[in-house]
C-alpha cells in the first residue's frame, strides 16, 4: 500500500493548515448563506497546489471530501499520494486519448465534468468497465456534460442545442458512468459582473433551460440532472441561480504557481497536524 505510506508520511505545515481551514469556512458559510437550505457541493480545486494542502483540508474538522484538478497527470499524481476517501473531480479540458487511463486508473475518481463528445464519454465507460473488471465498484463513474453557453468559440463545450443527443447517449450506450448533470464555465466577462448573489449571469440562466430541455426530452424529472457552475469571482450567483456545486480554487487555497513552479507534493521539516 505505497499510498497510504505516502501520506502517512506526509507533513503538514501547522499555519498553512489553519489559514487554509479558515479559507475554507469562510467560502462554506458564504455558500451556505445563499443556498436557501439546499445542499451544495463545494469542489476546493487543488490545481497546480501541492498534496500536502489538500491533505490539510481532508483531514480538517470540515473534513473536504471534494477536489477537482485540472490536469489528469497531476491528478493521477495527486490520488496515488493521499487516501482513498477523497472525491476526485476531473474539471478542466480533457483530450480523448486520456480518458480511459484516467477512469482505469483512479478508482476514487468521483466525477469528470468536462465531457463534451460521444468519443470522450465511450473511453471513460472503455476505462471504468476495465476497473471493473479489476475491482468491485461501490457506484458509476459521475460525468457532466459540459455545455457551452457563452458561444465563445475558443470554449470547450458543446452547443446547447446538441445536448440533448450527447446525454442520451451516455445514459444509453455506457453502463458504467451516470450522467450525473450539466456543467458550464460561462464568459469571463459575465462572472466578473456577477460578483454578488442578486447578479443574474446570462450563462447560468442558459446552463438552467438546456437542463430542463434535456430533462423534458429524455422523460425524467429535472432534479435529477444537477447543475455545475459558479467559481471563485461568482459562485454565490450561481447558487442563487440554482447550482448544485460550485468550483472554488483560489479563494481557498491563495494565488497559483507557474504551471513549471508547482510541486505535487511539498517536502517540510513540520510534523503533520
Amino acid at each position: 500500500m505505497a499510498d497510504a505510506v505516502e501520506h502517512s508520511e506526509m507533513r503538514v505545515d501547522a499555519q498553512r493548515a489553519k489559514q487554509l481551514a479558515e479559507n475554507l469556512s469562510t467560502v462554506c458559510q458564504r455558500v451556505d448563506k445563499v443556498a436557501g437550505g439546499r445542499k451544495v457541493r463545494l469542489i476546493a480545486v487543488s490545481k497546480l497546489k501541492p498534496a500536502n494542502d489538500i491533505l490539510a483540508l481532508h483531514h480538517d474538522p470540515h473534513k473536504q471530501l471534494d477536489f477537482g484538478e485540472n490536469y489528469a497527470q497531476e491528478l493521477t499524481e495527486k490520488a496515488g499520494l493521499l487516501p482513498k476517501s477523497i472525491q476526485w473531480h476531473m474539471i478542466g479540458a480533457l483530450q480523448t486519448n486520456k480518458c480511459k487511463p484516467l477512469a482505469e486508473q483512479v478508482a476514487n475518481l468521483y466525477c469528470v465534468s468536462s465531457v463534451d463528445s460521444a468519443k470522450k464519454a465511450d473511453a471513460l465507460e472503455k476505462g471504468r468497465a476495465a476497473l471493473a473488471e479489476k475491482q468491485e465498484l461501490s457506484s458509476k463513474l459521475r460525468i457532466l456534460v459540459q455545455v457551452n453557453t457563452s458561444g465563445e468559440a475558443e470554449k470547450s463545450g458543446v452547443e446547447p442545442d446538441e445536448t440533448v443527443e450527447l446525454c442520451r447517449h451516455v445514459r444509453e450506450k455506457c453502463p458504467h458512468i451516470q450522467l450525473a448533470g450539466l456543467m458550464t464555465i460561462g464568459a469571463i466577462a459575465r462572472s466578473q459582473q456577477a460578483t454578488n448573489a442578486d447578479s443574474v449571469n446570462e450563462d447560468f440562466v442558459a446552463l438552467r433551460d438546456t437542463r430542463d430541455k434535456v430533462a423534458a426530452e429524455l422523460g425524467i424529472e429535472a432534479k435529477e440532472l444537477e447543475l455545475s457552475m459558479g467559481m471563485s469571482s461568482d459562485f454565490e450567483a450561481a447558487v442563487t441561480q440554482g447550482s448544485d456545486e460550485v468550483r472554488v480554487g483560489t479563494t481557498i487555497f491563495g494565488d497559483r504557481p507557474a504551471k513549471k513552479d508547482a510541486k505535487v507534493k511539498n517536502e517540510t521539516t513540520e510534523e503533520k497536524s
